[in-house]
């Protein structure tokens, strides 16, 4: 279960401020790409949410829904998203970590260190110039903020993909979040691509004759 142990670890070594950054949907072959920058109020911080934090990916939908309500009331929450023309221009690799950026230059106060899921380092910047990262492998497992952030990030990418299920009805979005699932899969051979499918993924090249 993730602690505050990496939180602790940078605040010995004297940054102020830490915040877990991580984000949502680089698999999906439709909509955005969306991550979060979450630092948590320790002292407001309820024992009972910080012991129900986890990765988002091993909690029920219920459950995360619970956690991403509960939050603001003892976290500072940035969110930036990458859509699909930038996924579709610069890969999805960039798009995930420019959103990342996004994500934390929407925190006020910016965090002096930023403890990023992955192996890959965003650039990041605030208003007072860069902002210091460290990639923590599977960090959503360790680290609190991280887990923090992999639910904000995780809600609020369903989320507007079932928006955009309800505009672009048949796809299953609201079940799949953009993912390759079957019906997807089914949906995309009967109706073809919206502008919200990732031109650049192999199976909607395919479809458009790309390949």
């Amino acid at each position: 279960m993730p602690d505050f142990s990496l939180e602790d670890l940078a605040l010995a070594a004297g940054h102020g401020v830490v915040a877990g950054v991580d984000e949502a949907g680089r698999g999906p072959w439709a909509g955005p790409v969306v991550a979060a920058a979450v630092v948590l109020d320790r002292a407001r911080l309820p024992a009972g949410l910080a012991a129900a934090l986890d990765d988002s990916k091993k909690l029920r939908p219920a459950a995360r829904a619970d956690l991403f309500a509960a939050l603001p009331a003892c976290a500072r929450i940035g969110v930036g998203m990458a859509g699909v023309d930038e996924i579709d221009r610069v890969n999805i690799l960039r798009a995930s970590l420019n959103a990342m950026a996004r994500a934390v230059a929407a925190l006020d106060p910016a965090p002096d260190l930023a403890l990023v899921d992955g192996n890959r380092p965003p650039d990041l910047v605030s208003g007072r110039g860069p902002v210091a990262v460290r990639c923590v492998v599977r960090g959503d497992g360790l680290s609190l903020s991280i887990a923090a952030a992999s639910i904000v990030a995780k809600v609020t990418r369903d989320r507007l993909m079932a928006e955009l299920a309800a505009a672009h009805p048949g796809y299953g979005w609201e079940r799949n979040a953009g993912y390759g699932t079957a019906q997807h899969q089914a949906a995309l051979a009967r109706l073809g691509p919206t502008p919200h499918h990732r031109r650049s993924f192999a199976p909607i090249r395919k479809i458009l004759g790309g390949e």
